[in-house]
C-alpha cells in the first residue's frame, strides 16, 4: 500500500514518519478561501478533502510560452491513499490562518492572549472511488502575553506559517499551560485519527 500526503507541511510529515508510516509527498495546490456562512469546521473539512481530491486526480497549469505543466501525478490506483489534512485556529468563532506579515502575527496573538481556543484539522483519505474524512478538535489554553512576549515571539519568526502564528512544538510551548486533545493535532495532523480512517477505509474496499 501507498501512502501519498497531499500537503508541503514539514510538520505534517515529521508527525507521519515519527509514528512509522513511509509515504511520498505531493504538494496540492487549492484555493482556500473561506465560502460565505461557511462554519470552521466545514472549511477545513472541504479544504481536506480538496488537496487529497487535486493529488488524486492530477492538475495543469499555465507555464512560459503558453504551454500547460502537469502538477501533481494522477495517483488514482486502488493500491494507493492519499491524505490530505487542513488546519485551522478558531478564536471566538473566527478563523486564524496564516499571518499576512508580522503585524497581523502580533495581532492573532492579541487574540489568543488570555483565551481558549480550538485547533480543528479536517482530515481527508482516499482510495480509489472512497473517501472518507473527520474533523479532529482541540482545545488550548493560552496564558496572558505581555507585549513584550508578543514582540519577542514574532521577532523569533517562528509563527510565520503557521495557522494563528504560533507553534506548540517550539518557542510558543511556553504560553501554552493545557490543551484537551490530541497535541498532534495542534501540531498539524491528528495522527491517532490517520490510522482510525485508513482502517475505516481499507476495510470498506477500493
Amino acid at each position: 500500500m501507498r501512502l501519498i500526503l497531499a500537503s508541503a507541511s514539514p510538520r505534517r510529515a515529521e508527525l507521519l514518519r515519527a509514528a512509522g508510516y513511509e509515504f511520498e509527498v505531493v504538494a496540492a495546490t487549492i484555493d482556500e478561501s473561506i465560502r460565505p456562512n461557511e462554519s470552521p469546521p466545514m472549511y477545513v473539512r472541504r479544504l481536506a478533502a480538496d488537496k487529497s481530491a487535486w493529488a488524486q486526480a492530477g492538475t495543469t497549469k499555465a507555464a512560459p510560452h503558453g504551454r500547460e505543466l502537469f502538477v501533481g501525478p494522477r495517483f488514482s490506483g486502488a493500491e494507493r491513499i492519499v491524505l490530505g489534512a487542513d488546519t485551522a485556529v478558531v478564536v471566538d468563532g473566527e478563523i486564524l490562518g496564516k499571518p499576512r506579515d508580522d503585524e497581523d502575527a502580533a495581532r492573532m496573538l492579541r487574540r489568543l492572549s488570555g483565551m481558549r481556543h480550538e485547533v480543528l484539522t479536517g482530515v481527508s483519505l482516499r482510495q480509489g472511488a472512497s473517501e472518507v474524512g473527520r474533523v479532529e478538535t482541540t482545545a488550548v489554553s493560552f496564558r496572558a502575553l505581555l507585549e513584550e512576549d508578543i514582540a519577542w515571539y514574532v521577532a523569533s519568526g517562528e509563527g510565520r506559517d503557521k495557522a494563528g502564528a504560533y507553534a506548540i512544538q517550539g518557542l510558543a510551548s511556553r504560553f501554552i499551560p493545557r490543551i484537551e486533545g490530541s497535541y498532534s493535532n495542534v501540531v498539524g495532523l491528528p495522527v491517532a485519527c490517520v490510522a482510525e480512517l485508513m482502517r475505516l477505509l481499507l476495510a470498506s474496499g477500493p
